[in-house]
């Protein structure tokens, strides 16, 4: 196997105490191909100020103005993410959710 070196030794990425990392099989396991561009944009951000259990409040109106979304597209990227299973939402409040869970069908996750 092909060793790979450390580019920049002096800037190795440690787990941070907030816990904010992405999961790899997001990739892996082709869960990125189930949403389009603002879907992951919006799902970055949830993952970033997410809590230990992925919990998060930040409102529309700051999301879409982190995002550069309307209202209309932050909406559509909420929806394609719990489409695609990857969180939970209950105004205000939305969950990354576990990557190797099954999505339930129907109903607002």
């Amino acid at each position: 196997m092909l060793s790979k070196p450390l580019l920049c030794p002096a800037r190795l990425r440690q787990v941070p105490p907030q816990f904010s990392w992405i999961d790899q099989r997001l990739v892996r396991h082709d869960h990125v191909r189930r949403c389009d561009c603002p879907a992951l944009a919006l799902y970055l951000v949830l993952v970033t100020v997410g809590d230990a259990q992925g919990v998060s409040y930040y409102s529309d109106d700051k999301l879409a103005e982190l995002l550069s979304l309307t209202g209309e597209q932050l909406a559509r990227a909420r929806h394609r993410l719990l489409a695609a299973g990857l969180i939970a939402y209950a105004r205000p409040f939305y969950q990354v959710l576990a990557l190797d869970a099954v999505a339930p069908t129907g109903g607002r996750r």
